[in-house]
């Protein structure tokens, strides 16, 4: 039987592997973007995911593996700065913002473990263009959240959205992982 608890580590140890690298070569100046700018980064993410799907045409270069790793990159940013708001400049080092990654990604993890116990690993029968479905799906709430100023009657808010695209996102690397290897 396949270790969900351990792809999923190995996973977002290569996102965060990405993440780290690029704070060394850019600091986090993602801390200027304000929420909607995250959301609408997440929706390129996706957006592009679901057209190499669907054309199977690679201009770019990069494949649908490293755009699931951006979208987990790019949610973890999104509830950061959901929490901390925009800044107007780069206001903590490289060091705090992997320290703050690391805390949104432990998050992320007991969330999926709660899940992924409730629904009996549902995911790992469900096909990959079904977690970018789900993604895009969750871009459009997150757009009508913020379209209504972050309120909600009864649903989730930004942050629960992030942390479901986040995890989507993971599962996706796990299956293509799987089919690489």
């Amino acid at each position: 039987m396949t270790d969900t608890n351990q792809q999923y580590k190995e996973a977002i140890s290569r996102c965060r592997d990405i993440f780290k690298h690029k704070l060394y070569d850019y600091g986090p100046s993602w801390r200027i973007l304000r929420p909607v700018a995250v959301t609408d980064q997440l929706f390129i993410k996706a957006k592009r995911i679901r057209t190499l799907e669907e054309t199977g045409v690679n201009a770019v270069g990069e494949g649908i593996l490293p755009e699931f790793m951006a979208i987990v990159n790019y949610a973890v940013v999104g509830v950061i700065q959901l929490r901390l708001g925009a800044a107007d400049y780069k206001d903590m080092t490289a060091s705090e913002a992997l320290k703050m990654y690391d805390r949104v990604l432990d998050e992320a993890y007991e969330l999926m473990e709660t899940k992924n116990h409730d629904y009996g690993e549902a995911w790992r029968m469900m096909r990959v263009l079904s977690y970018t479905d789900f993604i895009l799906t969750k871009i459009a709430r997150v757009k009508e959240i913020e379209g209504n100023n972050g309120e909600t009657t009864v649903s989730e808010g930004i942050d629960s959205n992030y942390f479901d695209m986040l995890n989507y996102a993971v599962f996706g690397i796990i299956k293509l992982t799987e089919q690489n290897d």
